[in-house]
């Protein structure tokens, strides 16, 4: 697992022995960021980050600052690590807590994002959770999008009354879904 794609390219990703992680193949990724718009000075929200895979790519590729929320501490630190051998000591905050304690908290802050990603756990029913927790709590911006990497058969809710599906790809057992959020004031 390395970065693909901007001043980190080439740079490999650490996944410690014993981690319960499953990270977002390179070609799956590749085809993330070859979707979504420029980069360049936007601000990231990676939940379920894993080792950071996903939003240290976002770093490398421009964006001004990232938010990581993981509860693992193991994982923690491998974002930790991750980040600092990748260049990125000082344009990122790290959360060391559940998905749903680390959204109150930003939204506590005031926090908002341009691009908010989520890669929960396949098949435990955390889209759709996640899902309503970002539609009761405001952290994105105007014209921000969420975007969910879950198995193509976990089934969940696909619209409510403030996040709307727009679009899917499938990659192998992978399906990137990608939301907007609708009434924003």
């Amino acid at each position: 697992m390395k970065i693909i794609g901007g001043q980190a390219k080439g740079r490999k990703i650490h996944l410690p022995k014993g981690a319960q992680c499953r990270a977002t193949a390179d070609r799956t990724k590749e085809a993330l960021f070859n979707i979504l718009p420029s980069m360049e000075g936007k601000t990231f929200l990676d939940l379920f980050a894993g080792t950071g895979n996903i939003g240290i790519e976002a770093l490398s590729r421009g964006v001004g600052k990232a938010v990581f929320v993981e509860k693992n501490t193991l994982l923690v630190k491998a974002v930790k690590e991750n980040l600092n051998r990748c260049g990125f000591k000082d344009k990122y905050t790290l959360i060391a807590s559940t998905v749903e304690n680390g959204i109150r908290m930003l939204a506590r802050r005031k926090e908002q994002f341009d691009i908010i990603f989520a890669d929960p756990p396949y098949m435990k029913g955390f889209i759709q959770k996640t899902l309503n927790i970002l539609r009761d709590i405001t952290l994105i911006s105007e014209n921000g999008i969420i975007v969910m990497e879950h198995s193509y058969r976990e089934k969940f809710k696909r619209d409510n009354d403030k996040i709307i599906l727009v679009d899917q790809k499938r990659y192998g057992d992978a399906m990137i879904t990608f939301f907007e959020v609708k009434g924003l004031s």
